[in-house]
């Protein structure tokens, strides 16, 4: 395994940030300098000089919309630029600068593969407006997948809330998912809130707003993903 997933995924920091540490020079491997690209195994000894173990931290975060959750380009803002929060913590997936919601945000290098991939099957729940009426043949399309450039999305659990609105339940994150589906369908979004993902819910969190995960909360979600903490 490369140094810097080995990094991530056992909590220490973000890909980026491993990067970054093993240029400064600051990771060891079985107390030789790491490099970028030095794989290990789990018999090597790897160590951080200078760079103190934070513990394990869980956010819900409410991004609002017309924020970037990262790589924000010229007069862009990402969530980082908004949150004042260790450089250790880093978002677990996206949501599009259009689209406003669930953030999970977390020190913990662990909970990204655990929570995304789409193998683990981890539910995400969305509130969607469009911008004409739905009907019945179009709940039943994006029920039983779309179409997407060549790629069908999975099975999806689809409930209309209203003339014009509906809520969906997916178990996988593609690009824009849910405005590539609807856009494949004739329809446009007006409104994207992603509103759950896994048990972890907004609640009473308003725009700009976080909180962080505790108690039986967390220890629900942590068991949902086999993460000891």
């Amino acid at each position: 395994m490369r140094i810097n997933k080995y990094l991530s995924q056992n909590g220490y920091a973000s890909r980026r940030r491993a990067d970054e540490l093993i240029n400064e020079g600051r990771v060891f491997i079985n107390g030789q300098k790491a490099e970028l690209g030095s794989k290990v195994s789990k018999e090597d000894k790897v160590t951080l000089d200078g760079v103190d173990q934070e513990e394990k931290t869980y956010m819900a975060y409410f991004k609002p919309t017309g924020i970037v959750t990262v790589g924000a380009q010229d007069g862009e803002k990402e969530i980082k630029d908004v949150l004042k929060i260790s450089d250790k913590m880093f978002p677990v997936g996206r949501l599009d600068k259009a689209s406003h919601g669930l953030i999970i945000l977390t020190n913990d290098g662990r909970v990204t593969q655990r929570l995304l991939h789409p193998t683990q099957g981890h539910e995400k729940e969305y509130a969607v407006i469009v911008n004409k009426p739905i009907t019945h043949t179009f709940i039943m399309e994006m029920s039983r997948g779309v179409d997407i450039k060549g790629s069908r999305t999975k099975n999806a659990k689809v409930r209309r809330t209203s003339r014009m609105s509906f809520d969906i339940v997916l178990t996988e994150g593609k690009n824009r998912q849910i405005r590539r589906m609807c856009t494949a369908l004739g329809y446009e979004v007006k409104d994207l809130q992603r509103f759950r993902v896994a048990n972890i819910e907004l609640g009473k969190l308003k725009a700009g707003q976080f909180r962080i995960l505790k108690g039986k909360e967390l220890e629900d979600f942590l068991h949902l993903l086999k993460i000891d903490k």
